[in-house]
């Protein structure tokens, strides 16, 4: 007899992060409870939950109803981040484990983080406004600022999922790479090929940084003005996780400046304000929030939402999604941005 799964994806969609043979093989792994776009209801979900063996929900939205899943094994994030408005402590009690998809998007915002880091350091969003603006400079006089990804002095901030995928494609331009990650030990950081350093030094030594730290109580605004002042002239900041571990103000105005670069997927408040001045920096590559979210690499998500389940069911621990371990699930904060306020929106 197939175990019970409640599937509430809700903010996603189904068709969104399953795969049509997905799909498929989510239903002959489970017995499948809900698993439609609209959220669920609470009352349908109570109904369900005791004899849910695993919850696959984008938030914990339910309140504090584990006491009630006396089968509960998982609970399986779909956001990209830990649930906010869980009691971990009762998940710890209860031996349920809480996994976050945010490994699914590794190949998608490493691919992206790249692709960023090359138009940013050869200039070339920025040479196209140029030409259509016909204003272009040809061969040297084009390159003026400009660099290649080759054989740089690279600094990772943040080795998560994301950065370990970016690391990979990183290889073959033979960069340098440094690495600050407090989370992880020197020892460990050196047998994945990286020169540990501390932050500051991070900062002032490296052509090119990739912002990849995961948003923490303890990270926020990290990257101070204080640090970012740090920054080689010209040097490329890749800001790819959350604006929660720079201060963004202070990156924005030094980019106007012309002190460094800055390529940025994220923003301390989305949609970006029509008039912040971010828009106007020109050494600034900006995208809206598009890394994680490219069509077919989202089926990643499920695809290992699946593999999960399938273990779970077995009686087999979980190996694809992030576990939440209670020496760092109390320092997550949320993994979104800020929305703007209701009369701005």
């Amino acid at each position: 007899m197939k175990k019970t799964v409640i599937v509430d994806p809700n903010f996603r969609r189904m068709d969104e992060i399953f795969s049509p043979s997905d799909q498929k093989r989510l239903h002959d792994v489970v017995d499948v409870i809900w698993g439609k776009d609209e959220p669920m209801p609470q009352a349908d979900f109570l109904r369900a939950l005791p004899a849910a063996t695993a919850v696959v929900c984008a938030d914990w939205r339910y309140g504090d109803v584990l006491r009630q899943a006396s089968n509960l094994r998982a609970i399986l994030s779909v956001s990209g981040g830990f649930p906010q408005a869980l009691d971990y402590e009762q998940t710890y009690r209860q031996r349920i484990r809480v996994l976050s998809a945010a490994p699914a998007f590794a190949r998608q915002v490493a691919e992206f983080s790249l692709g960023l880091a090359i138009a940013s350091a050869r200039e070339i969003a920025y040479g196209d406004r140029l030409m259509r603006r016909g204003e272009e400079a040809y061969l040297w006089h084009g390159n003026v600022g400009t660099y290649m990804l080759y054989e740089q002095p690279v600094g990772i901030i943040g080795y998560g999922s994301l950065a370990r995928e970016l690391h990979k494609l990183l290889l073959p331009f033979g960069v340098k790479l440094a690495a600050y990650d407090p989370w992880l030990g020197n020892g460990y950081l050196r047998r994945q090929g990286l020169q540990p350093l501390p932050l500051a030094e991070l900062m002032a030594t490296s052509k090119i940084i990739f912002i990849m730290a995961v948003p923490s109580a303890e990270n926020e605004a990290m990257l101070s003005r204080e640090l970012l002042e740090l920054a080689q002239e010209n040097a490329l900041l890749v800001l790819a996780s959350r604006a929660h571990v720079i201060d963004f103000e202070a990156a924005t105005e030094m980019v106007l400046a012309g002190r460094f670069k800055l390529a940025t997927d994220v923003f301390p408040v989305e949609p970006l304000g029509a008039d912040h001045p971010i828009r106007q920096a020109e050494g600034a590559l900006l995208s809206a929030h598009r890394a994680g979210s490219v069509a077919g690499g989202m089926y990643d998500l499920g695809e290992m939402v699946i593999d999960d389940l399938e273990a779970i069911v077995q009686g087999l621990p979980p190996r694809r999604l992030q576990l939440a371990e209670p020496e760092l699930s109390r320092r997550y904060v949320s993994n979104r941005a800020k929305s703007p306020p209701a009369d701005e929106t």
